[in-house]
């Protein structure tokens, strides 16, 4: 046991041996195989150094025989582009000595369908007049090539004429018509668009204008532009004017923007036609009033036109200048009709004065719009639509006071006085006058304010204006009313005077409730219409009277007192035929005159003659039945001529010169 005990220790120490000999004998290996690799490596570094070191050296002979070869090609090119330079700036320069040769056929034959070519062509000539003054001003190219532009340029500037005479027409008349018209039924209006020029011809002149501003440095275009334009703004107007007279001449028809237009004027009737009205003055007055919405329009629509081809600061200026041929026309007109309204006036024609107020104020209708157009424009041109508006106010309020005037100093002259006591002429004047009045109040009660001088503008409101119209009528109606009682002074029969009286104060009453005039009236005379109703009463109760020289015969005075089958005296029976014969002669003596006299109120000579006819009638049935039982006479149809009903048909008959 104990042998066995020891022998196990000595082999694991054998065993463990060899696993470490073992062991070591693989680190050898790997060491020794470790060893051979590094070997190899380092053969292998050697070789790549080699190699390396010998690429280096030719690369370093390669690179120095590039360089020199680059430099030298670069220069080559540097050399090439200089002489490229030199020959192209060789025939650049050479190019302006030619340009004179090249461009003379293009030039001589002008600019006309090939407006873009042309301006190129310029545009080499003025390059080479540049070149010329920077780098050889003493040339004598120079003064050639300045020469062919100055010939270049004025052709343009005659191109830009002849375009604009050759295409600027007048506006066809139909088509300012249209757009000077107003529908009211539209609520939105189509803009008539007015061209002047066709597109294409108006973008050559924009061009051309353009080109003349720019390089031309010449201003004498912009005359020529307002001088032909203006032409064709005063042809535009004349045209139709001329196309106005005409049509209305042969149409009757007048076509007015005054009536065209919605305005505060509008009478809610319209007035009949005044004294003497001649149709040619109102073709006249109509056709003015067109010119003056016509000028607006057109000359809104060359300003358009003006600012697309003349530069913006010289616009207003050449606005001025082009508008001022057709202005100046349009108010020499205006002033026309002032002076002939103002001869008429001296004439006592005041009816012809009315032909002022549709014009007045079409022209303060259209002041706002017409300032907007001459906005920018000179201030003698702004003024002159003032002008002519003061001048025809002062010149309507001179009318209107002296036809006031006129009016209460009518002279009473008996030839001139109706027979018939029918409404007098100057009755009937007097209202178309006032009734003309009614269909421009406005303008009436403006003309009246602007000669107020204790008011300033703010004070002319249109309630104030109609107080002064207000007045102003009811001024014309007492001087009218006065001088009316004036002239029936001249009747000698007072039944006739009462008659005229009554037939003036009627008509008068009768046009102010139809006309609508007592509407005015009544803002200043609350009374008025009551106060002609009386008046009328009043004359229609002195006519009554005028039949009791006929009617006092059939009273009881001086008529004898009788009892039934009692015998007349020669004296009593004598009374009852002079009352007999007294009626009978005031009958037929009143009624041949009075027969002849007039009521045209058919109304006024129904009630007349009805209120008459009762008092007459039963006065004289009243007196028949007194005499029926009376014998005073062997011949009682001598006296007793007519029946009660052949009274009346006799009083029925009055006021009727057909009967």
């Amino acid at each position: 046991m104990g042998i066995t005990s020891r022998m196990i220790p000595t082999e694991d120490a054998s065993a463990r041996k060899r696993e470490i000999e073992e062991k070591l004998k693989q680190e050898q290996e790997t060491l020794s195989f470790i060893r051979e690799n590094l070997e190899k490596s380092d053969q292998l570094t050697k070789g790549m150094v080699s190699i390396l070191s010998s690429f280096e050296s030719r690369l370093m002979q390669l690179e120095n025989s590039i360089i020199p070869v680059h430099k030298q090609t670069e220069n080559l090119q540097r050399l090439q582009e200089n002489v490229d330079k030199t020959l192209s700036c060789m025939d650049h320069v050479i190019s302006y000595y030619h340009v004179a040769k090249d461009t003379d056929r293009i030039i001589r034959e002008g600019p006309t369908g090939r407006l873009d070519e042309y301006l190129a062509c310029i545009a080499k000539i003025q390059k080479a007049v540049e070149y010329f003054q920077d780098n050889n001003p003493d040339s004598p190219e120079l003064n050639t090539v300045k020469a062919r532009f100055e010939k270049g340029k004025e052709l343009l500037e005659a191109e830009f004429r002849s375009l604009l005479t050759r295409y600027s027409k007048p506006v066809p008349p139909i088509l300012i018509l249209d757009a000077i018209s107003v529908d009211d039924e539209l609520e939105v209006q189509e803009e008539v668009v007015l061209e002047h020029l066709p597109e294409a011809v108006l973008q050559d002149i924009i061009c051309i204008a353009g080109w003349l501003v720019e390089y031309g440095r010449n201003q004498d275009f912009m005359n020529v532009y307002f001088q032909i334009r203006s032409n064709q703004l005063d042809r535009s107007i004349k045209g139709l004017k001329d196309h106005f007279r005409k049509n209305s001449a042969s149409s009757g028809i007048l076509y007015s923007p005054a009536v065209q237009t919605k305005r505060k004027d509008t009478p809610t009737k319209k007035a009949p036609k005044r004294p003497g009205k001649d149709d040619v003055l109102d073709i006249e007055i109509d056709s003015y009033i067109h010119c003056i919405s016509a000028f607006v329009k057109l000359a809104q629509s060359e300003y358009s036109l003006l600012t697309e081809i003349i530069p913006e600061h010289h616009q207003k200026k050449t606005f001025d200048s082009l508008i001022q041929e057709a202005l100046d026309n349009l108010m020499l007109e205006g002033d026309n009709i002032v002076s002939a309204a103002r001869r008429a006036i001296m004439r006592h024609d005041y009816s012809a004065v009315l032909t002022i107020f549709p014009i007045l104020r079409h022209l303060k209708l259209n002041k706002s719009e017409f300032d907007s157009t001459l906005q920018g424009t000179a201030a003698s041109t702004k003024n002159k639509l003032p002008t002519l508006i003061t001048s025809m106010e002062t010149i309507g309020a001179k009318a209107l006071e002296e036809f006031a005037d006129s009016i209460k100093n009518d002279p009473d002259k008996e030839y001139n006085m109706p027979k018939d006591g029918t409404v007098h002429e100057l009755t009937s004047n007097a209202i178309l006058f006032l009734q003309q009045l009614l269909d421009f109040h406005e303008t009436a009660g403006a003309m009246l304010a602007s000669q107020e001088s204790s008011l300033s503008a703010t004070s002319y409101t249109s309630d104030f204006n109609k107080k002064l119209l207000s007045t102003y009528i009811c001024k014309v109606l007492g001087n009218l009313q006065l001088n009316l009682l004036s002239k029936s002074k001249v009747y000698e029969d007072s039944a006739l005077s009462a008659i005229f009286l009554h037939n003036n104060y009627n008509y008068i009453l009768k046009s102010l409730e139809k006309s609508e005039l007592i509407q005015l009236v009544t803002v200043t005379q609350k009374t008025a219409e009551r106060s002609y109703k009386e008046l009328i009463e009043q004359q229609i109760h002195t006519y009554k009277s005028s039949w009791l020289k006929v009617t006092e015969h059939l009273t009881d005075r001086n008529m004898p007192v009788f009892q039934p089958g009692t015998k007349l005296k020669d004296k009593e029976r004598q009374v009852i035929k002079d009352k007999f014969k007294g009626f009978n002669d005031g009958l037929e003596e009143l009624c041949k005159i009075q027969k002849g006299w007039a009521i045209p109120d058919k109304e006024q000579r129904d009630f007349i003659r009805r209120s008459q006819k009762k008092v007459v009638s039963d006065a004289y049935r009243t007196f028949l039945q007194r005499c029926a039982n009376i014998s005073f006479t062997k011949n009682p149809e001598k006296y007793h001529k007519y029946r009660p009903e052949e009274v009346e048909e006799m009083i029925e008959k009055l006021f009727d010169t057909s009967a």
